[in-house]
């Protein structure tokens, strides 16, 4: 881990909570005057500490209300198959993660679909067919208990 301080903490905890928040109201939160504030916010930017700033988009507003978790086996752990899958995979926009797991399976697949016949077709005609591809777990969620995208920083 990179040398942070508390005041980088802060930010960071900050800027997770909300990302849009102005630097002068971050730079009085933390302590700071705004330029201060504003070269750390660019240092850990640049750093690769914040990775990007996104919004978080309403799936089931959107008609993206099922939310299904696949494992993947492949048939095969020679050669280049794992390489060939990690790429076709990055090509799905519905998948929003993609885990190489220990287990019985390979890989832990995330996806956001609008409707059940929209994943019936997505496992037939797109993961199936994934390089290697031999067989599929699939779970259903029936209930969101928990998403939080937040990193517990302490």
């Amino acid at each position: 881990m990179k040398d942070l301080d508390k005041t980088d903490f802060k930010i960071l905890k900050l800027l997770q909570q909300n990302a849009r928040i102005p630097m002068t109201e971050l730079a009085e939160k933390v302590g700071l005057s705004t330029t201060p504030v504003t070269e750390r916010v660019r240092r850990l930017e640049r750093e690769n500490i914040i990775s990007g700033y996104h919004a978080r988009l309403n799936p089931h507003a959107l008609g993206q209300s099922l939310l299904i978790f696949v494992e993947i086996k492949l048939r095969s752990k020679s050669g280049n198959i794992f390489e060939d899958f990690r790429r076709e995979v990055s090509k799905i926009p519905q998948i929003l993660e993609c885990h190489l797991v220990s287990g019985e399976y390979d890989y832990l697949i995330k996806l956001r679909l609008p409707d059940m016949s929209a994943y019936r077709d997505m496992l037939g005609n797109i993961l199936l067919q994934l390089p290697a591809a031999a067989e599929s777990r699939s779970y259903v969620v029936m209930e969101e208990v928990k998403e939080e995208m937040l990193l517990d920083l302490g």
